[in-house]
């Protein structure tokens, strides 16, 4: 790891000190350590209940009271630190950061692959955390994406959800340029702070940030290229309602504001939370590059179980994962109805809640279509430096939208992340 690197997790992991009060979990005590309550927190819930009656030895301790912030920072704190005093055994990651602390805390981690089948998950989750030939996590929730779309003012402008099958993103501007010229609705909402939507588009093409030595690819990444030109293209045919912050992201396509929204799965509660739209939505797959080797089928966000190597209880937290995430297909239809979770076991796509229609989505079967979506998603290295890429994409997109060259923007993409990687 670099000085800089090293630095900015210092930084964020000074700041988690005071945080440190998790003990470590005594002989048959898994500790776990997850983020958001209602969504992780439940999963892993419904997980140790299904686990502890045939396994009475064993005691599953969840935290799941801390921020996402506050877990990268207690455990990073303890990393840099070289303490594995209060260390969790299992402890949640997000998987665009995965690749961070696998190789700038090499030997902390358990490696998995060696007693759970990777095979048995989508395939670009088990590559997110894969290093030197061997898998680190044990692949939880997708991120996989869906065009949602209101459809009802998607048939005022004389289209219906058959016309979204399959597209392009340069057909979609067509659409939407329909669209707006026939209700006055723009296609969608962006947030200028969030560069989501491009590398959505880049993973499409099985693209990302960097080579797979972990060079930068910028001025000549073709996907990059082009997902950025799509993307000023929706600013410059006037389809484009700008936004500012989550509540005005949410806010655009729960209201109506918008036609539609290109996003990850886990979305789908929040739609669905306005119960009074159920009928007036629909999802298709996520349009694709009009680049060699893009394909309808993409990702947003995501994250995995990992196990840490100063465990004492390795064995049975290895188990643990294997039994219930690795194995129960019933415990993924339970998570898919109660937390909205889409799982990343392929097996799961078998069982009777994926199935299932949706009324809401106009009775379509819409988790069996997440799930096909799934396994089609290109598999690729986000590298150690994805967030500071990203930093370098968004100072640009102002420009970028205005027409500016798009030369001098990749150039100074590269430029900026290449100074912030030293």
């Amino acid at each position: 790891m670099n000085r800089i690197a090293s630095r900015r997790l210092l930084g964020v992991a000074l700041a988690g000190v005071s945080f440190l009060t998790v003990a470590a979990a005594s002989a048959g005590e898994v500790s776990v350590w997850v983020w958001d309550p209602n969504f992780n927190g439940a999963a892993m819930r419904e997980a140790a209940a299904r686990y502890t009656p045939t396994h009475p030895d064993v005691t599953i301790n969840i935290d799941d009271s801390a921020s996402q912030d506050d877990i990268r920072a207690k455990l990073q704190t303890q990393l840099l630190a070289g303490s594995t005093e209060g260390l969790p055994d299992i402890v949640l990651i997000q998987d665009d950061v995965a690749q961070k602390y696998l190789q700038s805390f090499p030997g902390a981690f358990e490696p998995l692959s060696d007693a759970i089948d990777m095979s048995a998950f989508a395939q670009y989750k088990v590559a997110a955390a894969t290093l030197d030939g061997k898998s680190y996590s044990l692949p939880f929730d997708s991120g996989v994406t869906g065009l949602f779309y209101r459809s009802d003012i998607l048939e005022e402008a004389g289209f219906t959800g058959e016309d979204l099958q399959n597209i392009t993103w340069d057909r979609l501007i067509e659409i939407g340029t329909e669209i707006k010229a026939k209700t006055g609705k723009p296609l969608l909402d962006l947030d200028l702070a969030d560069s989501g939507l491009i590398r959505m588009m880049m993973q499409s093409a099985g693209a990302w940030y960097f080579t797979e030595d972990g060079s930068l690819s910028i001025v000549d990444n073709a996907p990059l290229r082009k997902a950025l030109e799509t993307y000023a293209s929706f600013y410059q045919a006037d389809l484009v309602k700008p936004v500012s912050g989550w509540a005005e992201y949410t806010g655009a396509f729960t209201s109506g504001e918008v036609a539609m929204v290109p996003v990850g799965v886990w979305i789908t509660g929040t739609i669905k939370a306005n119960a009074d739209q159920s009928g007036l939505w629909g999802v298709a797959p996520i349009p694709r590059l009009d680049v060699e080797g893009s394909v309808n089928a993409s990702n947003q966000g995501g994250s995995s179980w990992y196990v840490l190597a100063s465990s004492d209880n390795k064995e049975e937290a290895i188990d643990f994962l294997k039994t219930v995430w690795g194995g129960d297909v019933d415990f993924y239809q339970k998570i898919l109805i109660e937390q909205g979770a889409v799982g990343s076991l392929l097996a799961a796509r078998e069982g009777e809640a994926y199935q299932a229609t949706d009324p809401f989505f106009g009775g379509a079967p819409v988790w069996q279509n997440f799930s096909q979506w799934l396994s089609e998603i290109p598999s690729v290295d986000y590298g150690t430096f994805t967030a500071e890429v990203d930093s370098a994409v968004q100072a640009q997109l102002p420009t970028i939208i205005e027409g500016g060259d798009l030369d001098a923007a990749l150039q100074a993409i590269q430029d900026q992340a290449q100074q912030q990687m030293q």
